[in-house]
């Protein structure tokens, strides 16, 4: 999951990422209103975490414009102002939830969870996707009564690839999301990664799930076993 963290309070901000990393997030980081407000409209966020005292624009201005032109990425504001109103008034501009500094990290987590599970698309507890059943806030992945043990990074890769369905997604489009949107490496570390994924969800089961489309991408097919006209790579 891509989560957007504006917020001004640099040393908050780095702390809230390597927190929000380690969970298992892929983390962009912006310090003022500006900022925020453009990666929010010109990059896709499954959700985002607004200050609401920054320079530049005040946070409810960036959320008020987020709303204005139809950005749905679902919105906690992470803030010291507590009074009633304030969360009125955020909720009020299309905030979808609320949480004062200081703050639990594990209920800041378990919210974002939440939130990517609601809106702007609903989404249910679990992901089922090519036999496989995933659960993403218990972090286990079952092929029928079969629970599969993966890496956090294998965790998120095929997560990413079962919430889109026999849809060829790019190696640049897996690194933004499941690596990092600044990641510098080789992009041959997604054929690495789909390989591993391979030799666990299919090949002790007889399946064939990741089809690789030559020069594109990959694809998650959502029936038992994948088409044979693209090559797979190992």
């Amino acid at each position: 999951m891509r989560v957007l963290v504006v917020e001004d309070e640099v040393p908050l901000a780095q702390l809230i990422q390597r927190g929000l990393s380690k969970a298992g997030f892929v983390v962009e980081v912006a310090h003022n209103g500006i900022d925020g407000l453009w990666h929010a409209t010109e990059e896709t966020f499954d959700a985002i975490v607004l200050d609401i005292m920054l320079p530049g624009v005040h946070g409810y201005d960036v959320l008020r414009r987020l709303r204005e032109r139809e950005v749905w990425s679902p919105v906690l504001m992470l803030t010291a102002k507590d009074g009633e109103f304030d969360q009125v008034d955020a909720l009020d501009l299309g905030a979808d939830d609320y949480l004062t500094k200081p703050f639990s990290f594990p209920v800041l987590v378990a919210r974002l969870r939440a939130l990517t599970r609601r809106t702007p698309v609903s989404r249910p507890v679990t992901v089922t996707a090519g036999g496989l059943r995933l659960d993403p806030a218990a972090a286990r992945v079952f092929r029928g009564d079969d629970e599969i043990e993966l890496t956090p990074r294998e965790f998120n890769l095929l997560h990413f690839l079962m919430r889109r369905p026999d849809t060829t997604i790019s190696k640049s489009e897996i690194l933004a999301h499941v690596w990092d949107p600044a990641f510098s490496g080789d992009d041959n570390v997604v054929e690495v990664y789909v390989g591993y994924l391979r030799r666990k969800i299919d090949r002790p089961f007889g399946t064939d799930t990741i089809t690789t489309v030559r020069g594109v991408g990959y694809r998650l097919e959502d029936v038992r076993g994948a088409s044979t006209e693209d090559a797979r790579g190992s």
